[in-house]
């Protein structure tokens, strides 16, 4: 049976109070888009943070009255509404997971695969499989920050190795890192719901076990591997912490980093780390750095 979408610009207006007069109006369901390809990355807790251009699509039952509904929504939200407005008939599917038809597994390196819970294994028996979900936590695998930090620990030996993902998202850089090896996983973020869906992934991928959570108010060192994919300032501003954080001789990967940024964020990091290599993909830059040990430069 198909069901009514209504479609409009959010404008000016707050997304807090389209979304409840929506849901007063009779919609089932409401979801804001992207119009302009305008990344949205690392939200303070609890922040809705959307784009300059979003677009607002809500799902109405069939038998909703497009007229009057949009009258009610004009006095709720404002009369210029109607004017940007447009209903149409679409087809009634499993809203839920429609928006995974285009998530499709993903090779990172030689063996090293992202696939969708749903997806088949990939037909490599070698094959390194991390399942995974978009969800409300940063990080899949699509976006290039994620991405090369993937491709970097796919070259590491983690064999036995122990890790600190910082910033961690959804879990997905640590969870790889223990896939690929790392006999323990540490996981911090600021975010309540990164851990929550960072705890979730790691059960589903079978290394719950070997993976330990923690908000910002961590207290721990001596870490073989430390991966931060945030941002560049948040990168600087955490620089002593990280640095303390990483072993003698261990690896450094910082994500996150435009490519303008990137001198900025080596400068911060330069007492403590031989800079590797540096990773650049669309405008992004990741950084590998190893922890200098006393009297050795252990850059290789």
């Amino acid at each position: 049976m198909p069901v009514l979408e209504l479609e409009f610009p959010l404008g000016r207006r707050t997304a807090e109070t389209v979304e409840a007069a929506l849901f007063e109006c009779g919609a089932v369901s409401v979801a804001f888009f992207d119009r302009a390809d305008d990344p949205v990355l690392e939200p303070l807790p609890g922040e809705v943070r959307l784009w300059r251009d979003t677009l607002v699509r809500s799902l109405f039952p069939a038998d909703a009255d497009p007229i009057a509904s949009l009258a009610r929504l004009g006095a709720l939200i404002d009369p210029g509404l109607a004017a940007e407005a447009s209903w149409r008939a679409v087809a009634d599917r499993a809203w839920e997971r429609e928006w995974l038809n285009d998530w499709h597994a993903m090779r990172f390196g030689a063996r090293l695969w992202v696939c969708p819970t749903t997806a088949d294994p990939p037909a490599d028996p070698d094959a390194v499989v991390v399942r995974l979900d978009p969800g409300l936590a940063f990080g899949t695998g699509t976006h290039p920050t994620t991405a090369m930090c993937l491709e970097a620990l796919a070259e590491l030996d983690l064999a036995g190795r122990s890790v600190l993902d910082f910033g961690c998202g959804s879990g997905i850089l640590a969870i790889a890192a223990l896939k690929l090896g790392a006999i323990r996983a540490l996981c911090v973020d600021i975010d309540p719901q990164a851990l929550l869906a960072t705890r979730t992934n790691a059960a589903a991928n079978g290394v719950a076990e070997r993976l330990a959570t923690a908000d910002a108010a961590f207290d721990s060192g001596g870490f073989d591997v430390v991966l931060a994919n945030i941002l560049a300032a948040p990168l600087i501003d955490n620089s002593a912490r990280l640095t303390a954080a990483c072993r003698p001789g261990g690896t450094l990967l910082l994500s996150g980093i435009l490519e303008t940024q990137e001198q900025r964020v080596i400068e911060a990091y330069q007492p403590g780390f031989a800079m590797v290599k540096a990773v650049r993909r669309e405008d992004w830059s990741c950084l590998q750095a190893r922890r200098r040990i006393a009297g050795h430069d252990a850059a290789e």
